[in-house]
């Protein structure tokens, strides 16, 4: 199984590199909110060169954004889904949206309306679009910029879109902090799942005895693979074993132990133990 890492859009050139040098098999272009002035036909061919010469492919466009309020965000979207054969990609990574302040039901009418314009340019294009699945600090009753993190929103989402264009970016420290088995969760959800995203948590018990797990409580840290809660020799079989043909792209710079100045260590570090657990895996 491939093994990838994320390059942010307003560090590309220097994170494709770091990513080169470290050994990675695949990169995902990674942008927050907006693609700001990036021509993806430029970029496409500017990265080229590093890329053939290496061997690094990219695994897919993450552009995270609320296309449920925001035109120049669908905009931008369909740019990504129209471009993303440039890259030699047919993978979109997004948020599902949400009316800010509103719960994930009231969302759904605009969700189901955007989504179903969004994945027929999918189809057009043999693009798949998979939904991140961070809560974003929303709840089921006051969202903030995607609906689409836990189960029930999945249920109903995929239910107002029906298509095999549209499914998830997973991984599994937003389920973690959600106090889902991710284990478990992937053996059912493993046909909608397109990406999935390297990074783990590790939940703090203790404060939870102590205080509980309202959001604002700091009862869960984000971290690197191998640092957190999460089994990844049975991810990777599950995978496998599932058919799964796409790899894990490690999203960095969540890690309080790895960043800054360490933060090209951890990805190392990282990536060697998922390589392991690859070659662990049944």
């Amino acid at each position: 199984m491939k093994i990838g890492t994320c390059i942010r859009g307003n560090h590309i050139f220097e994170d494709l590199e770091n990513a080169i040098k470290l050994g990675f098999d695949t990169v995902e272009l990674y942008f927050n909110d907006t693609l700001g002035n990036v021509n993806l036909g430029e970029l496409s061919e500017k990265m080229r060169d590093m890329t053939e010469a290496s061997g690094v492919t990219v695994s897919g466009i993450g552009l995270y954004c609320n296309p449920l309020i925001n035109e120049k965000a669908r905009e931008e979207l369909r740019y990504c889904i129209e471009n993303a054969r440039l890259f030699g990609t047919n993978f979109i990574g997004t948020f599902a949206g949400a009316v800010s302040g509103k719960s994930v039901e009231d969302s759904m009418p605009e969700f189901k309306k955007v989504f179903s314009e969004l994945v027929k340019i999918a189809e057009d294009s043999n693009v798949r679009i998979g939904i991140e699945n961070a809560h974003m600090y929303g709840h089921w009753y006051s969202t903030t910029c995607n609906i689409g993190f836990c189960p029930r929103a999945w249920e109903m989402m995929f239910n107002e879109v029906n298509s095999d264009r549209l499914g998830l970016e997973w991984e599994p420290s937003h389920q973690i902090q959600q106090l889902i088995p991710p284990i478990e969760q992937l053996k059912i959800w493993l046909p909608k799942i397109y990406h999935v995203h390297g990074k783990d948590a590790k939940i703090d018990k203790k404060h939870i005895r102590e205080y509980g797990i309202w959001f604002g409580e700091s009862y869960c840290a984000h971290c690197f693979p191998g640092r957190g809660d999460t089994d990844w020799r049975e991810i990777i079989d599950i995978l496998r074993k599932g058919k799964y043909q796409g790899d894990i792209t490690i999203e960095g710079y969540h890690d309080s132990a790895y960043c800054g100045d360490r933060e090209q260590e951890g990805q190392r570090l990282a990536l060697e133990y998922l390589r392991g657990c690859a070659g662990e895996a049944i």
